[in-house]
């Protein structure tokens, strides 16, 4: 339970939050000043390496850009360095989160820990103090948006409300971490905020969402877009009143059809391991940074910084025909299929998932070639109707627009190879949209996908599944 130390804290910041909503944009601009230079004069003053990178400057005059950029690698291989409370020890963090049974524990007493999932190669571990908590806890109280303002008039309090969060549940991660420290603080919402992993298979994944009928899940995009598909399937009951996203894009389009198939509110926010409330919607949808608390600051490859507005301009321009956007995607290097996908074919899918997704739209074109063949003289209405839906299989389920989205699901009812190989993509696409899922959990779902693929019978789908086991 919080100190009553804490608790004042707590409604100190809260305070300042809901002050900061209401005050200009030059006055909030003045208090992230403020704030900004407390935190480099603190790190100056406990950090080594701060100390080191600050020494002779001012830490009210200091500009973000004069410092820097702190990769997490460099920052775990300097944590003693970096961090600004000397007992705290990288080996006995890495010993701490290595139990699932610590989740949501206090560290040392009074720290709040969490870990990035380290898919790219390098997880990261962050330790929160109660300052930041508040923090965290005040912006999800205070700024996040109230989609049924009706039924807080009559439950103010949450009382009849079940949230059920789905993503990764058995590491530290912050979604995770989040979701059980509000279960330990608060033992009246046990049995009503439950976290349910995505890594399991949909079947199971639907089963127990149903089980427990949430009146709010809370996610990701990609993930609520594959649950809206078994929604609407018939293969998921459970009737949410509300869907919150976060962590990944949420376009127009994937917002469309997971508001169709539920029938209610679809809120998204963003965040990262690195603050967890960077950014909430309005009610047109757009998202808002917490600028009073968090600082982006846009910079490139080399870590040089952008001017303001540079990708919007591009963008801009790219829209009107006047500038193309380049992507060099690295070379995939391929070894003799693997018999256990491990941690080097997860990183190798994630490096290289330009390049996986061209190849499954070229199985999945073999494999429509295929059902055109057989549909030619059995049906010809519905050869017809794949045909015309053939150009959009390879394309993002959530950047279809609804009518072209039941197009292409009226034409898959022809097939049920084809089905099964468009909603596979859909799940493969989580291995690297996954922000919150360690490697060794990533594998585990890769591994799974790869025998469901193989068992399947679909010669192009097993095809796939034999060379993406040869990423290395």
């Amino acid at each position: 339970m919080p100190s009553t130390f804490d608790q004042w804290r707590a409604s100190r910041v809260a305070a300042e939050v809901s002050v900061a909503t209401q005050v200009p944009a030059a006055s909030l601009a003045a208090m992230r000043a403020r704030r900004l230079a407390a935190l480099l004069a603190h790190a100056a003053a406990h950090s080594p390496r701060y100390r080191r990178l600050l020494a002779g400057c001012d830490p009210a005059t200091v500009r973000l850009e004069d410092l820097p950029v702190a990769r997490k690698a460099e920052l775990m291989r300097d944590f003693e360095g970096w961090v600004t409370d000397p007992a705290l020890s990288l080996p006995a963090l890495r010993r701490y989160v290595a139990d699932p049974a610590n989740i949501a524990t206090d560290f040392l007493g009074h720290y709040t820990v969490w870990e990035s999932s380290g898919s790219t190669g390098e997880p990261a571990i962050f330790v929160q103090d109660a300052q930041a908590m508040a923090v965290y806890d005040a912006l999800e109280a205070l700024r996040r948006p109230m989609l049924r303002p009706l039924d807080r008039l009559f439950d103010p309090w949450g009382l009849s409300e079940r949230i059920a969060s789905v993503g990764a549940t058995d590491g530290h991660f912050a979604s995770t971490v989040s979701v059980e420290r509000l279960r330990r603080l608060q033992p009246w919402l046990a049995q009503r905020l439950v976290g349910i992993s995505f890594l399991q298979p949909l079947p199971a994944l639907c089963a127990e969402l149903d089980a427990f009928g949430p009146t709010v899940v809370a996610t990701y995009p990609s993930a609520a877009v594959l649950l809206a598909e078994e929604r609407q399937a018939g293969r998921l009951k459970a009737a949410p009143r509300e869907i919150c996203t976060g962590g990944e894009t949420l376009s127009a389009a994937g917002r469309a059809f997971v508001l169709q198939a539920f029938g209610c509110p679809v809120a998204n926010s963003f965040g990262a391991s690195e603050f967890l409330s960077l950014a909430f919607e309005c009610p047109r949808g757009r998202l808002h940074l917490n600028s009073d608390w968090a600082i982006l600051e846009a910079v490139d490859a080399h870590g040089r910084v952008l001017p303001p507005g540079g990708w919007l301009y591009i963008r801009t321009l790219q829209a009107l025909g006047l500038a193309t956007v380049k992507h060099v995607a690295p070379t995939p290097h391929l070894v003799a299929p693997k018999a256990t996908v491990d941690l080097a074919t997860v990183q190798a899918v994630i490096r290289c998932h330009y390049d996986v997704l061209a190849s499954y739209t070229r199985s999945l074109k073999k494999a429509c070639a295929a059902a055109l063949g057989r549909l030619r003289d059995m049906s010809p209405q519905a050869a017809r109707a794949l045909k015309a839906a053939k150009p959009l299989l390879g394309k993002d389920q959530a950047l279809l627009d609804p009518s072209r989205y039941r197009q292409v699901m009226q034409a898959l009812k022809a097939s049920q190879a084809l089905a099964t190989m468009y909603s596979m993509r859909g799940e493969l696409t989580t291995v690297w949209s996954r922000s919150t899922a360690s490697g060794e959990q990533l594998a585990r779902h890769l591994q799974d996908w790869c025998q469901r693929a193989e068992a399947s019978a679909i010669a192009p789908l097993a095809e796939f599944s034999r060379r993406l086991r040869s990423y290395a």
